[in-house]
Order: structure tokens, then sequence, then C-alpha cells
């Protein structure tokens, strides 16, 4: 379906913007490449939603299809040594959003060449995928207001499953997710002397424990919920006995009800602990993203581009990573779909510092891409 120029320029894309990793609200470089590259093949642009992001139309009509590409990189120091790595100390491409978006640039391309017929499809370059909600944010400044859909797809590279490969479950792909916060306090004092002072740091070790049991004691078995303390911070001495302690992590679900479970006992949890401490604590717990559910035409209807493309479109089943693109899919029907995309031998995985993007699948995302505009439009 590409010419092999085409192909190698799309691989040039990839890693240029590897080389040039720009995190959430800040991909000022990464929005002036996808614009520009997009102008010069005749779509109609328009940039500032969410204030990096870039939105695409071409065709006419009623009828239309968005594809979505997230294009930030996340806060990791890059360890793969390769000639393309990230030149931003602290920041890189470790979940493969430069790929997403030299595979859409390329479908982009074609799609520009070919034409579109039968109505429209709108290329949304979203930002901040990454814990900040780009998505909500392109929604809240008018994106579907502007550029209507009748319906959303997104791809995501996926490690852990083969080249030639295609995800799209009937409902839920991925979890909804929470951050928390908890401070603990009480007083400090000498190590020598535990009993001068509250147990600040047992309280918090303790709850680490605790939480992450507690999904197994208040949910069912049958119903998927996870809770993981990421961080504790405390202490500046080994002998002294510190008076404060912050205990971080993440809460995620599918069913909403497991969601207000997680949460009401959480706080449950916490207040015990510190009590029987004799401390104060206090959460400060946040709902991010909700779960990502699939409609289920929509999901069939990716099956059937990607079987007819030869490409593996058996059942696997959900992940608990979460995704932003569920405030796309709360908007529109459609589809969040995985792309195999392991490596043969090492593999890292997603948001490892040794992650790379498998160029291999550029080609096989994008001709997706331009076949599911044209199954949509053409229906």
């Amino acid at each position: 379906m590409f010419e092999s120029a085409h192909i190698d320029e799309a691989v040039a894309w990839r890693r240029d913007l590897h080389r040039h990793p720009e995190l959430g609200f800040q991909e000022e470089r990464t929005s002036k490449l996808i614009a520009g590259l997009l102008e010069g093949w005749g779509w109609q642009v328009q940039t500032g939603l969410a204030q990096t992001g870039v939105v695409a139309r071409l065709g006419e009509g009623n009828r239309s299809v968005g594809l979505r590409a997230d294009i930030d990189a996340l806060p990791i120091e890059e360890a793969t040594g390769l000639a393309h790595a990230s030149t931003h100390p602290g920041m890189m491409h470790a979940c493969g959003h430069d790929g997403h978006t030299a595979m859409l640039l390329l479908a982009a391309r074609q799609m520009a060449t070919d034409g579109v017929t039968g109505g429209n499809v709108t290329l949304i370059f979203q930002p901040a995928e990454e814990n900040d909600g780009g998505a909500r944010v392109m929604i809240e400044d008018g994106l579907f207001r502007q550029f209507p859909c009748d319906m959303i797809f997104g791809i995501h590279n996926w490690p852990g499953l083969a080249p030639g490969r295609l995800v799209a479950r009937d409902g839920e792909m991925m979890a909804a997710f929470a951050i928390f916060e908890i401070t603990i306090e009480g007083r400090g004092g000498h190590a020598a002397m535990p009993e001068q002072s509250d147990g600040v740091v047992a309280a918090a070790a303790r709850m680490a424990a605790a939480l992450q049991e507690l999904p197994a004691r208040r949910l069912s078995p049958l119903v998927p919920g996870v809770v993981s303390v990421t961080q504790i911070h405390t202490g500046s001495a080994f002998n002294v006995c510190p008076d404060r302690a912050v205990v971080r992590g993440t809460a995620r679900w599918f069913q909403p009800q497991a969601g207000d479970e997680i949460e009401a006992r959480l706080s449950e949890v916490i207040q015990g602990i510190a009590a029987a401490h004799g401390c104060r604590a206090s959460i400060d717990y946040q709902r991010r993203y909700p779960a990502t559910i699939n409609s289920v035409d929509e999901a069939a209807l990716a099956r059937r581009v990607g079987g007819a493309m030869g490409l593996d479109t058996g059942e696997a089943g959900p992940s608990m990573a979460s995704e932003d693109f569920a405030f796309m899919l709360n908007e529109k029907p459609g589809a969040y779909i995985w792309l195999g995309a392991a490596r043969a031998g090492d593999n890292p995985g997603l948001h490892s510092p040794h992650f790379d993007f498998n160029d291999d699948v550029l080609p096989t995302g994008a001709e997706f891409w331009v076949r599911l505009v044209r199954q949509v439009l053409s229906g």
C-alpha cells in the first residue's frame, strides 16, 4: 500500500520525535512538525486545542470518522543507548507515542494522495495522555463541537502481543484510575526512645501493606480492582523518629461500584491505622480517568478490518492500565485498539527506560487506519 520511500520517511519522523520528546501540554515542536506535514499534504489543520493539540480534516459530507494519536512523552531518563535516543535529559518516549504519531501521519499522507470520499476523516493528535487528561481538555475546548465525529478510534502499540496481532475487545479494554496521597503526622523524637514519639513510620508501613490487600478483602474475586502503593517519603536521619510521612499510590477498577468501594474503604483503613499508632492522617484522593470501554459495533468493525488485512484478531484479556481515550469513548461510540508490537529477543515493556517503539509495525498500523476509513465511509 505504501511506497518504501514513504515508510522510510515515516521511520525518520518517528526517530526524530523520539530524539526530541516533550511532556504533556509542552509538545510545541511536535505539534509544529505534525501541522506542517499535514498542511503540506492538503489537510485543513487547526492547532491550539488543549494548548498543543493538532486537529486535521479531509473530505466532504456528513459522515465522519475520527482517528486519534497521542503525542506526549514521559518524565523518564532514557537508557536505550540508541543512536536516536532522547536528547532531552529526564524525558523519553517510553510508551510509543512517537510511533503512534508517525503511524497516523503515514496514513494521512496516503489518504491525501488517494482522496477521501463518502464523508470526512478527522485526525486528532492529542497532547498530555500521560496522567494529565489531554483528551478531556480537548473535549472541553470544543473538539467534537468543532469537528463532529460519528465514531472515534485510537491505537496503542502493545509489546505484550506479537506483530500481526490486533485486539479490539467488546466492552472493557482498560481500567479507570485514581491517585492518592496520604499525609501522616504525629510526634517525632529520638530513635533510642520511640515511646516518646508517635509511630509515623510504622503507620506508613502498615498502610502500604494493608492498602494493597484491600481489593482482595473488600471486592468479590470476580470484580477486578488494584491498589498499588508506589511511594513512601519520610525521615532524614538514622537516629530520628520523624513526625511526618507521605504515602502515594494509585487505585484501578472497571465497575463504578468497585471504584466507590475502594475509595470509601481506603479512607477507613488509613484512619484506623493512624489512630492505632497515635497519629493523624489525611488523604487527597483524585479520580483521574474513567474506564476505557469499547462500543460493541465499532470493536467488531475494527476486528473485521484487521482480519481482512490478515491480522490475528483473537480475544485477549483487558488491562488494568489506564488511558484517557476513555473520555472520548464517553462522548462518542468507538474502539480502542492494541496493535501487537513485540520485538524479537529483548522486549522491554511500556514505560521502561529501555523501551523503543518497534518500527516494523508502522506500516501495519497505517494500513489499518487507511482501510478503516474506507470501510466506514463506504458504509
